[in-house]
This record gives structure tokens, C-alpha cells and sequence, in this order.
């Protein structure tokens, strides 16, 4: 019972602070948070680019008999899904919140 797995959860401070963003030149004062978000969906966006890319080439090799775990192919296929299953979500969770503010708003 001496070994504890869990690690505590750690309080975040700002939704800036959580996922830090490099801000462009081009943005200005006030839109740290516009930038934010824009930085989470190219996040998602080239994280689902680059899973394609390595299912690709996983496949490829598995094709031309050059891989020497077939499993990984099964495991890279897996994390391509999950990829595009998150920026889905992401997608369909910021029209819900759009939508939510539209309704307010009128």
C-alpha cells in the first residue's frame, strides 16, 4: 500500500496556462485566448496528419514484407482512429458551445 500510482491532481490556473501557445506576431492584445484555441485545433489537426502518415508507412512496410511486428500496424491503425475520434470531438463540442452562445446572446 506503500506505492501509490495515482499521482495527486494538480489545481490549473488559466485556460492560457494550460496549453501553452506561442502567439504570432499578427494577434493582437486581447485575443491570447482566440489564439489558445486556434492552437489546440492545429494541435489536433497535425496530430491526426502525422498518425496517418506512420499507419501509412506501417502499412507500406507490412505490404512489402519489411516490418518485423505485424502487430504494430494494428496499433498504429488504433492511434489514427483515436486522432480523428478527438478532433471530431473537439469539433462537435465547439459547435455545441457557438450554438450555446448564439442562443444566449439572442
Amino acid at each position: 500500500m506503500e506505492d501509490m500510482f495515482i499521482t495527486p491532481i494538480q489545481p490549473l490556473g488559466r485556460i492560457g496556462e494550460a496549453a501553452p501557445v506561442s502567439v504570432t506576431s499578427s494577434s493582437v492584445k486581447g485575443q491570447e485566448g482566440f489564439s489558445a484555441f486556434k492552437g489546440i485545433f492545429e494541435e489536433a489537426i497535425n496530430n491526426v496528419k502525422e498518425t496517418d502518415q506512420n499507419l501509412a508507412k506501417n502499412q507500406y512496410l507490412l505490404a512489402t514484407g519489411q516490418i518485423e511486428d505485424p502487430h504494430t500496424v494494428n496499433i498504429a491503425a488504433s492511434e489514427a482512429q483515436l486522432a480523428v475520434d478527438l478532433l471530431v470531438s473537439l469539433r462537435s463540442k465547439a459547435l455545441e458551445v457557438y450554438n450555446e452562445i448564439m442562443r444566449i446572446s439572442a
